[in-house]
């Protein structure tokens, strides 16, 4: 992911967010919100493809930083 942000998927991110323990929600609307549990929010664009920007966003918020 690192090396590659291109070409990822909303399901992708949901189930690396599930296993680092950030929450998520996405109603059908047009951004999936990952959410930490020190209150850090991150809204992603719901379209494909991911722009590579949101994926550096969404490694930094599971990084912690």
């Amino acid at each position: 992911m690192r090396r590659n942000p291109r070409d990822w998927q909303l399901a992708q991110l949901q189930i690396i967010a599930r296993q680092h323990g950030i929450a998520w929600r996405h109603d059908g609307g047009s951004h999936c919100v990952f959410m930490r549990d020190d209150g850090q929010t991150l809204p992603v664009p719901a379209r494909r493809p991911i722009k590579p920007i949101y994926i550096r966003k969404f490694l930094a918020l599971v990084d912690g930083g």
